[in-house]
């Protein structure tokens, strides 16, 4: 681009496009054509400024530098006399060696090289980084030099002051001293004889008006002298004999004015001590310690002044145990009562009842075994009814209770328990209630793992056993088997000389059933169950779940009193008034007495299962027990979220665990046991690596509330035998949450076990190609060393991993960034041909060397 002035004609060239402004003042003005590429051109009004020369008497002006920048510029004048200290090169001495010629305006300067730059920046960053610290040594300095004058001065101000405080108080004690002498003179001195007997005490009047003046805020003045009345003027006031006795005396003090000075000096203190009131305190098992005063009628401090000598410091918020507060109490002189919060439970259960008032009730009889033994199928066969039907999958996933006649007339309550390992809590609380286990053994299958399990159950909860060898009708049954097997779990049977009954029955062809119910008749009548219907009743949750229609419903065993709709219940740390009872066909009922199952339905929650049921009187004990054990719940589930922190060894796990990676799960079910199962299966799940963490579990349908929790949580919704609302399942479409349905539990815990393995990190597997051997080194500019070799075994492929081994010692390792043959690029090369090969980032190769050909691959973990 060239520039072509119009006065002069002459083409100036323009090392940088520049902005062009006005400037006002002395200016030479110009037009310059530019003219670009394709034959474009433009006119540009060039103004050139003139310097104003110095005159000769005028100094020239020198630029104000401020001190704050003082530092930096010296530091860049000694950069740049640092830089430039280095010999230059001649084309850059040449121009400074002639004399200075005027400037012209196409004249480029010499611009710094990056060395200098790099050197100037240096040392400006070092000028900065030593002024900080000399900056902020002075500013420390200076601090501490600040806070010793100020102690100094506090301590002089503070001597100053003990001293002029001990001048006040010794004036004050002389004058106080001077003032009781002079009292003393006029009330026992010589003049006192002769004064006449109306005479009061006389105090002077300042000493009264002093405190006065205090309250008020103002100097005290000195009391005027009394005005002796005038000759001729009339005495006002009425006239008394005290008033014409000392009408020549001087008015002085009376005893009820002294008294009350004497009050104001000593601040109104009561000069009669008060009785101690002594009084029963009641004591919880913490308190605080403000409430502990205000139970003992005393004040704060003097309870905090007794923690303080015992070595303890305490504020009037915080909260002691009971021992303290006892040993408090009783040193303040009050009697304690001892209570606790369990205190409330106290009477619910348990209570003696009279042997007179007992009757007999029906047992019963819980079912146990191994899984598809025919648990169900055989209380179906005695019902006369199709619940294994019902069962997804066919296995019993939930616990049930039923109650059928048996064919002397008499009642038979039978609680069916699932087989399955997961159900391990739902088959104790079957135990634990019972009267009569009759465990349930295939007969072409023997005693297993769960069969064992069940005995176990029912040797902890001291009941007997009924043995019951059902499939007899399949051709491979071997009931003798069955009989042995259990001697191993001491299980001696009636007919191998032991005292456990035994009956073997077919539930699909119904053989021996009625043998069955006369067993456990006869078993019921040796144990001579007995209970009292005419009391409050009591009982166990055995199931519960959240009903959409009814609310809360809870499933019942009734086993002392009777239960009726209207009783105020409270089970676990849910109550609420019973408005339904209804049995196991489905029917009302008014009243359940002992033994009998029955749905109860009025709670205002869904309890949890093994939960006691007790009516109680009023609702205000239901709701006071309730909100107790809502407490004992909530502070339970908070040390376990926060971990426990109790001993060492809790404290090594959560170090071991920290790191593992979690699976979060949103769980609802149809019933509370089969929320426990899923979530004891969950638990099984947990390794060092991997864990499934439930963030929630409960009974009842898939709410919105449950979807925003896995939303926030980022956790997976599931839910069992159960659906979403409607309101949930477009909150869960709009979050994009998957919900995923189950109604097996196997299925269940299949599907969150392949989950967490995908969070499990992939093991490395080595597999080895082949080995080679460096004949010779090849020094190839641009790529460095090449090394020839000669494949050995195996094969050697590009971009593979390899080791570098040197006497037996692996001296590298990395991958292979080229492989050739006869100059061509190849993609492998076997075993006794020859090839050229060169690693990523290393070239220390030497002849003799053998390199290893391999390579990684990742395999998936499983749990």
């Amino acid at each position: 681009m060239t520039e072509t002035t119009k006065n002069t004609g002459e083409k100036l060239s323009v090392s940088s496009p520049k902005t062009l402004t006005l400037k006002r003042g002395g200016v030479e003005q110009g037009v310059v054509r530019q003219s670009f590429s394709h034959g474009r051109s433009k006119a540009v009004v060039v103004e050139k400024v003139k310097r104003r020369a110095a005159g000769p008497g005028e100094a020239k002006p020198e630029p104000v530098v401020s001190a704050e920048r003082a530092a930096p510029k010296r530091v860049a004048a000694t950069a740049k006399s640092a830089a430039v200290a280095a010999p230059p090169p001649a084309a850059a001495l040449a121009p400074a060696a002639a004399p200075a010629a005027p400037k012209s305006s196409g004249v480029v300067l010499r611009t710094l090289t990056e060395e200098e730059r790099s050197a100037r920046a240096h040392a400006l960053a070092d000028s900065r980084l030593r002024e900080a610290e000399e900056r902020k040594i002075a500013e420390e300095e200076a601090r501490i030099r600040q806070s010793r004058e100020e102690a100094e001065r506090a301590d002089r101000a503070a001597a100053e002051a003990r001293k002029l405080n001990e001048e006040v108080r010794r004036k004050h004690d002389e004058e106080t001293k001077r003032k009781a002498d002079e009292v003393a003179k006029k009330r026992f001195g010589t003049d006192a004889t002769t004064a006449k007997p109306g005479a009061r005490p006389a105090l002077e009047a300042d000493e009264d008006e002093a405190p006065r003046a205090r309250r008020g805020g103002v100097a005290a003045r000195p009391a005027a002298a009394p005005k002796a009345p005038r000759a001729g003027e009339k005495r006002r006031g009425r006239l008394t004999v005290v008033t014409a006795l000392s009408a020549d005396e001087v008015r002085e003090r009376s005893v009820a004015s002294f008294r009350r000075r004497v009050q104001r000096m000593t601040g109104h203190r009561d000069s009669e001590p008060k009785e101690k009131i002594v009084r029963e305190v009641t004591i919880p098992e913490t308190i605080t310690i403000q409430e502990l005063a205000n139970r003992m009628a005393e004040r704060g401090v003097d309870v905090i002044r007794i923690l303080m000598q015992q070595g303890h410091m305490a504020k009037i918020t915080d909260t002691i145990d009971a021992d303290t507060a006892q040993l408090i109490a009783e040193e303040l002189g009050h009697t304690v009562r001892r209570v606790a919060e369990s205190d409330v439970e106290e009477g619910m259960f348990d209570a003696p009842d009279d042997p007179a008032n007992l009757l007999p009730r029906a047992p019963v009889v819980t079912i146990m075994g191994h899984v598809d033994h025919g648990k169900t199928s055989l209380l179906d066969a005695i019902r006369s009814t199709d619940v294994a039907a019902a069962e997804a999958g066919g296995i019993t996933q939930h616990i049930g209770a039923y109650q059928v006649t048996s064919p002397s007339g008499g009642r038979i309550t039978f609680i069916d328990t699932p087989g399955h390992a997961a159900f391990t809590a739902m088959r104790a609380r079957g135990a634990k209630i019972t009267d009569i286990v009759v465990l349930v053994v295939a007969a072409d299958d023997g005693v297993m793992p769960q069969t064992v399990e069940a005995i176990h159950h029912a040797k902890a909860a001291k009941v007997p056993i009924i043995v019951a060898i059902n499939k007899i009708d399949k051709p491979d049954a071997k009931p003798e088997r069955v009989r042995t097997e259990l001697l191993q779990h001491e299980i001696q049977v009636e007919s191998l000389g032991g005292d456990t009954l035994e009956v073997e029955v077919s539930a699909k062809e119904k053989l021996n059933l009625d043998k069955l119910l006369d067993v456990i008749a006869l078993q019921a009548e040796v144990l001579d169950l007995k209970a009292n219907p005419n009391r409050a009743a009591e009982g166990t949750v055995i199931e519960a779940r959240l009903d959409r229609g009814r609310g809360p419903v809870a499933t019942v065993l009734v086993q002392r009193g009777t239960l009726k709709p209207g009783d105020i219940v409270v089970a676990g740390s849910e109550w609420g008034r019973v408005r339904a009872l209804m049995s196991d066909t489905g029917h009302s009922v008014v009243a359940a007495g002992p033994s009998m199952p029955v749905e109860v339905l009025g709670f205002n929650g869904t309890p949890e299962a093994s939960d006691r049921l007790a009516a109680v009187e009023t609702e205000a004990r239901a709701r006071e027990i309730a909100d107790y054990r809502a407490r004992q719940k909530r502070d339970i589930l908070a040390a376990r979220q926060t971990g426990m922190r109790g001993s060492l060894e809790q404290m090594m796990n959560q170090l071991k665990t920290s790191g593992r990676k979690e699976f979060p799960l949103v769980v609802k079910g149809d019933v509370q046991g089969s929320i426990e199962a899923i979530v004891g299966a969950l638990d099984k799940l947990s390794t060092d690596e991997v864990a499934a963490r439930v963030i929630f579990a409960g009974a009842g349908g898939i709410t919105e509330s449950d979807v925003t929790l896995a939303e926030a949580s980022g956790a997976v919704l599931i839910g069992f035998n159960v659906r979403a609302h409607k309101e949930a399942r477009e909150a869960a479409e709009r979050a994009g949450i998957e919900i995923r349905y189950y109604d097996i539990i196997y299925n269940l815990i299949d599907d969150v076990k392949k989950a967490m393995s995908g969070l499990l990190a992939p093991t490395l597997r080595e597999t080895m190609l082949g080995n080679a051997v460096i004949l010779e080194i090849f020094k190839v500019s641009k790529v460095g060393n090449i090394a020839g070799c000669r494949v050995t075994d195996g094969v050697v492929e590009r971009g593979a991993n390899v080791r570098l081994i040197r006497d037996s010692v692996v001296v590298h390792q990395g991958k292979l960034s080229q492989l050739k043959r006869f100059k061509d690029d190849a993609r492998e090369v076997a075993a006794g041909q020859e090839c050229g090969m060169a690693f990523e980032n290393y070239q220390d190769m030497k002849v003799g060397d053998v390199i290893e050909c391999y390579r990684v691959e990742s395999v998936q973990r499983t749990l």
